[in-house]
């Protein structure tokens, strides 16, 4: 009941109601109304694409100092392409790289086979070493100069009945189909029929047919 009735009661309506008031925002569990929401999606979505930016370029830095380092050890990529162009491309810098490593292969390869000949040869050379020096010592224990000394004639067949043994041994075991086969061959050969007790052997039986076909 209006106690004034000099005064006029004004009823509001809803025209004179803030939209807010009749709407309030809606607010997620987390109490985030859709626009604060919708601000963070936002912001967590440019932070992975800057992430993502980030990463990539940190790929393409590492991939460039690769192909840096690739041109700086192999000699060929420091040469200008077919085209005359002073910066060779990707490919060209990945092939170079593969023919520079399959020539290293191959010249380690080489040097590999080149030290096991070296060996062989040291090896053959120890033999040699042995073998004069056993010779130097048995002409050391030979009679004194006055003693009972063999005819020429017997030397002379004694030497060629000792070296037709030693080409027969030779002759059985070397092939001349090549250089590197025949420098196997000899060294082979050398090991196992000019060892000094083999030799002294031979020299025995040879002195002992000499001496035979002599006194006949």
């Amino acid at each position: 009941m209006n106690t004034n009735p000099g005064r006029a009661v004004v009823q509001p309506t809803t025209k004179d109601v803030k939209p807010e008031a009749l709407h309030p925002p809606q607010l997620d569990s987390a109490g985030l109304s859709d626009g604060e929401e919708s601000e963070n999606s936002l912001s967590y979505k440019d932070r992975r694409r800057e992430a993502h930016t980030h990463a990539e370029q940190k790929r393409r830095d590492a991939i460039k100092k690769g192909y840096e380092s690739l041109m700086e050890v192999v000699p060929k990529c420091q040469q200008m392409d077919s085209t005359g162009s002073a910066k060779l491309s990707k490919a060209a810098v990945l092939q170079r790289s593969i023919e520079y490593v399959q020539y290293l292969v191959q010249h380690k390869k080489d040097q590999e086979e080149e030290l096991e000949k070296k060996r062989k040869d040291v090896m053959a050379l120890k033999i040699m070493l042995a073998n004069y020096e056993h010779i130097v010592r048995s002409n050391q224990s030979m009679p004194a100069a006055g003693s009972e000394e063999l005819p020429e004639e017997l030397k002379f067949r004694v030497f060629q009945q000792f070296m037709d043994n030693l080409f027969l041994s030779f002759n059985s075991s070397i092939s001349v189909n090549n250089f590197a086969e025949l420098s196997a061959c000899v060294i082979n050969w050398l090991e196992e029929y000019c060892k000094p007790q083999v030799l002294k052997e031979v020299m025995h039986a040879s002195t002992h047919h000499a001496t035979i076909d002599y006194r006949e």
